[in-house]
């Protein structure tokens, strides 16, 4: 199907495929990434509330709930963030504790996904695929540690990783559009916005017929080709900030030049006309932690 538009995945997962309707195109990739037959419950509100007003918010594209009741998280990231293994932890565990209540025992606590896409090169590595979990291994015997008996038929679990949060990540621009397997066929539609005639990965058949830029109404066909505009802009505006130095704060690790670059960027954003849903999309932000930062 290479050569006919289709829908960027990080518009379509905010816009589209929140709808019950499409949830076999996300299940169809969550399939081919965790090599499991996923089926999703429901889309969850992926905005947590703020329990103080100086909490973060948890600001993640999508937060599903499968049919074994785990969490997945899934992050689209454009722009280049130094702290954004951080941000990945802060997701997790700000997910976790938000799906257990008072009273609670341990053992109801979700297993959670984290699965982040990626279009620059997070820290160093030569691979495009990343799979973290939890290992427990020996100090002197260097054995892993691993569930009882007793532990395997209470969890339904074989092995002590699977108790906790696992970590994805996508480095979409290094792959170098050779696809080998079916979650290759997946990244090279994230990386290229196309799907060739021979893939045949889950989900894919389902993007080519729902995910076609023409078969948007003309309003939303218009809202996407805004987003296009705005992106672009965006990635100019970061771009031209770092040329000028002015993410220096943010190589230093300083709180005070971090949240200055924030706030030049996000000046030029809006000086560019680009409105504060937009710029929030982009950025991560909420309106309130954008308005703080331009003083507004």
């Amino acid at each position: 199907m290479a050569g006919q538009h289709l829908i960027r995945f990080d518009w379509a997962i905010k816009r589209l495929l929140r709808q019950k309707s499409n949830y076999v195109i996300l299940e169809g990739f969550l399939s081919e990434l965790l090599r499991e037959d996923i089926r999703i419950e429901q889309i969850l509100e992926s905005e947590s509330n703020q329990e103080a007003e100086s909490d973060k918010f948890n600001r993640v594209d999508v937060l599903a709930l499968n049919e074994k009741k785990e969490l997945i998280i899934i992050e689209i990231q454009n722009n280049r963030e130094q702290d954004y293994f951080q941000r990945m932890l802060y997701g997790v565990a700000k997910t976790t504790a938000e799906h257990i209540q008072l009273g609670q025992k341990y053992s109801d606590i979700k297993k959670v996904y984290s699965v982040n896409i990626v279009y620059f090169d997070l820290g160093q590595g030569e691979d495009y695929v990343y799979h973290g979990k939890t290992e427990f291994r020996g100090i002197h015997a260097n054995d892993v540690l691993s569930l009882s008996a007793k532990q395997k038929e209470l969890f339904s679990k074989e092995a002590v990783f699977q108790l906790f949060p696992e970590y994805y990540v996508l480095k979409v621009n290094r792959f170098n559009d050779v696809a080998k397997d079916k979650l290759d066929e997946w990244i090279y539609y994230l990386k290229n916005n196309e799907i060739r005639d021979d893939f045949r990965a889950k989900g894919l058949s389902e993007v080519r017929r729902k995910l076609m830029i023409d078969s948007l109404s003309e309003r939303d066909r218009a809202v996407y080709y805004r987003h296009l505009d705005n992106s672009r802009l965006a990635l100019s505006v970061l771009e031209t900030a770092r040329m000028e130095g002015k993410d220096e704060g943010i190589k230093e690790g300083l709180e005070e030049g971090r949240q200055k670059a924030q706030a030049d960027m996000i000046r030029r954003m809006k000086n560019k006309g680009l409105d504060e849903q937009t710029i929030g999309e982009l950025t991560g932000l909420s309106p309130d932690q954008i308005r703080a930062l331009t003083g507004d």
